[in-house]
């Protein structure tokens, strides 16, 4: 007999009754369905009794690429009605498509995609002919609403479809494979029909391919030698798969189409009236028994005015808007376009999409085999303790509580839900020996086992996966050291920083392509605080840590000589890069290995140059000093001074040799005051927001012991100076609006000395722009 093929819409329940009515009426002898091959084998699993919506999860990585994705199904798929009525008749099943691991899916995270996401051109066409707003309006309009003849008007759009649309090489690759399976199928089953259910796009191509070729069954492909790949049934919600929330292909709102699909149209379409004015009035929103006729009576009146024979999705939520928001809406409806909810949506409207997007989660059934992760993660959690709800205070000091705190940091990193870190150490350097955690091991929508499923792809054990995910997100942060680091850290907290090479070879690459000193030192800074200090956490010494503080301090050496450019204000994350670097070679030129002759070297250089920014100049003097180059500071710092250029040179400065200033046998202190005191009023304002910044890398105490030292060196009587230099640090108002007020007295005086006015100014007290405290000034 003829082999039956069957185009469909993923999650359409037209498609679904018509693979039902087909599979019921011919009993073939075999149902083959678009699905991961591969997963063929373990079709008793599949269909061990779980409650949609499922989905298979597969996986796959190499060292090259990682990927992940989803085959969902709910009660109306067609794919899975086609499996259930294809088992009742006795069929034999069959996945036909490639596995999900395979080049053709290296784009798509969903197997189920429309084709007509893909090749869009017909129906925009076809939405504009029957003046609909998208694809999802449209296909309800054609076979949702109107079961009679849906099946021909099923044919003609897809023939339609695929006559004005080229396939490209993925969808091509596919279609060769499932054909196969079709010919081997059809010769197998002899005088019995064969029924295909695949994606109505490939319906046409399909066809015309089984028409020639051998009748050998194919083989399913293996992953590559050193690749892992393979899959698991996950719990799938109504949330994942509703195009409103994010959900790449397949129907908006599955609440609606399960309830088209159980009860059809016009009970789905009363049902769901109830339902939303039941949420709104649960939100408090006034929805009176009125607003509910009216509803009803909306529904009604477009559904006949859009020649429906019954109430499509539209139709509905057109009538719940009219009968219920009187309010201007500032953006389209929703339903008018596909895509999650704008910000700033109705309130109203929140709850109509919500309503008919339910929150049904599906079940697996107690024999569906797990990965081993979910039964690691689940001893793991009772020998810890933790496999109850509440607030837990873990002391990282102690070996139980650091294994805890790993524990968890490993479910966090692997994104399983259930544990939320409300405090603990934010870096490398950071003291904090205690963590305070918050469980919530309840897991009612079953996004939790979801969620441990899913990771079970990344290895066998929380640690294991745990790394295999810190692997994966090196390689995807290429040579940003900013988020190398935090993935540095991350493993610090897991306990897996010594666990993987590829790690430390991704974090080298990293830091030989980066050419951002900020992140350089960023990272750098994080990772040497680990390295020296952290015995807590373990990586104290750590190799794998220490290599990347000496390629780190290295890389930003290598960068800080090419630095070229005129004055410009001082950049502070370049000039925390320097001090990193000068920390690495203070405290860990030794046990690394790190050159600080040749980083001497280039600290003279750099400072000696006058084609480099002033800060840096500024830097690479402090660091030579540092690194105990005897420069003469003073002089240095004569050389530097220029109004627009004097403070940014003291920022690079004070940034890494700010004790300098406080040496009592060097004479900086005295050449600065000597420099501050010869500027001119006006260049001491071009200079003075540079000034500030510079000595704000002195803390209080420091700052008061240098203005100790100025008031010393003016012969300002000693007794009483430590609360005259604190006054001084207190102005009273910002020293910047003191600096603009001083400046507007000069170009007042300025003005009036020019119309010979400066003695009556001086006696009606216009110079004081600023009044003493106390005082009323005039205008």
């Amino acid at each position: 007999m003829a082999v039956t093929f069957l185009g469909v819409r993923h999650h359409s329940p037209a498609c679904a009754r018509i693979v039902r009515d087909a599979i019921r009426r011919l009993r073939p002898a075999y149902v083959l369905v678009e699905g991961p091959a591969d997963f063929g084998a373990r079709m008793d699993e599949l269909l061990l009794g779980h409650t949609p919506p499922i989905a298979i999860f597969s996986y796959y990585r190499d060292a090259d690429r990682v990927h992940a994705s989803w085959s969902p199904f709910c009660g109306y798929s067609p794919e899975w009605v086609a499996l259930n009525e294809g088992r009742a008749a006795g069929a034999e099943l069959r996945f036909i498509d490639l596995p999900a691991w395979h080049p053709a899916f290296a784009s798509r995270s969903n197997r189920y995609a429309d084709a007509e996401r893909r090749y869009a051109e017909v129906t925009e066409r076809l939405c504009r002919e029957f003046a609909v707003d998208n694809t999802d309006v449209l296909w309800d309009h054609l076979f949702e609403t109107d079961p009679d003849g849906a099946a021909e008007r099923l044919d003609a759009y897809f023939a339609l479809l695929r006559g004005e649309a080229e396939a490209g090489e993925d969808d091509t690759a596919r279609e060769v494979y499932m054909a196969a399976w079709i010919r081997a199928a059809e010769a197998d089953a002899g005088d019995r029909p064969v029924v295909v259910v695949t994606g109505g796009f490939h319906k046409p191509a399909l066809e015309a391919l089984t028409a020639a070729g051998g009748t050998d069954w194919p083989g399913v492909p293996e992953p590559p030698e050193g690749a892992a790949g393979g899959g698991f049934l996950v719990p799938y919600s109504f949330e994942r798969l509703d195009a409103f929330t994010g959900y790449q292909s397949g129907m908006p709102s599955p609440e609606y189409y399960q309830r088209l699909w159980e009860d059809g149209p016009d009970a789905a379409a009363g049902a769901l009236i109830e339902t939303v004015v039941a949420r709104l009035r649960g939100r408090r929103q006034v929805v009176s028994t009125a607003d509910l006729i009216a509803a009803r009576t909306l529904t009604e009146g477009l559904t006949r005015l859009r020649g429906h024979r019954a109430p499509a999705r539209t139709d509905l939520l057109d009538g719940l808007v009219s009968a219920l928001v009187n309010d201007d809406l500032d953006q389209r409806l929703p339903w008018t376009s596909r895509g999650p909810l704008a910000p700033g949506a109705h309130p109203a409207v929140v709850e109509m999409v919500a309503a008919l997007s339910g929150d049904r989660v599906g079940r697996l059934h107690r024999d569906t085999p797990a990965p081993p992760l979910v039964h690691d993660a689940a001893a793991e959690l009772e020998r810890l303790g933790l496999d109850r709800d509440g607030p837990v205070v873990l002391k990282l000091a102690t070996p139980r509580g650091l294994e805890r705190s790993r524990a968890l940091h490993r479910l966090r990193v692997l994104r399983v839900p259930g544990a939320v870190r409300e405090s603990g150490p934010a870096s490398g350097a950071d003291p904090v020996l205690e963590e305070r955690w918050v469980l919530d091991t309840a897991d009612p929508s079953g996004f939790r086992r979801s969620a441990l499923i899913e990771a079970g792809a990344h290895g066998p054990t929380l640690a294991d996966a745990a790394a295999a995910v810190l692997d994966e997100r090196v390689n995807g942060a290429g040579t940003d050291m900013r988020r190398l680091a935090d993935v540095l850290f991350d493993a610090a907290l897991c306990g897996c920083a010594d666990r993987s090479d590829a790690i430390a070879a991704a974090i080298g690459a990293g830091v030989a392509g980066s050419s951002d000193l900020a992140a350089l030192g960023a990272a750098l800074d994080t990772v040497l605080g680990l390295w020296r200090h952290d015995r807590v956490l373990g990586t104290a010494g750590s190799p794998l840590f220490g290599t990347v503080v000496r390629e780190c301090a290295t890389r930003i050496l290598w960068l800080v000589e090419g630095v070229r450019g005129g004055p410009a204000p001082a950049d502070l994350d370049r000039l925390r890069a320097v001090a990193a670097a000068r920390d690495a070679l203070l405290h860990a030129a030794g046990p690394l290995r790190l050159d600080r002759d040749a980083a001497l070297g280039v600290a003279r250089r750099v400072a000696a140059r006058t084609d480099v920014p002033p800060d840096l100049r500024g830097a690479a003097f402090g660091l030579g000093r540092a690194l105990g180059d005897t420069a003469d500071p003073a002089r240095a710092v004569r050389g530097a001074s220029g109004a627009s250029t004097f403070g940014d040179w003291l920022a690079g400065l004070f940034a890494l040799a700010r004790q300098e200033v406080l040496d009592a046998d060097a004479s900086v202190l005295g050449v600065l005051d000597e420099l501050i005191r010869d500027l001119t009023d006006a260049d001491f304002l071009v200079a003075l927001p540079a000034l500030r910044q510079a000595f704000a890398f002195f803390p209080p105490r420091e700052r008061e012991t240098i203005a100790e030292g100025l008031l010393d060196r003016h012969g300002v009587d000693r007794h009483g100076v430590r609360g005259f230099a604190r006054a001084l640090l207190r102005a009273p108002a910002a020293p910047l609006l003191i600096a603009e007020a001083r400046a507007l007295e000069e170009r007042v005086d300025r003005a009036l000395a020019a119309a010979h006015l400066e003695s009556s100014a001086a006696r009606r007290g216009v110079r004081g722009v600023v009044p003493p405290q106390g005082e009323e000034g005039e205008s």
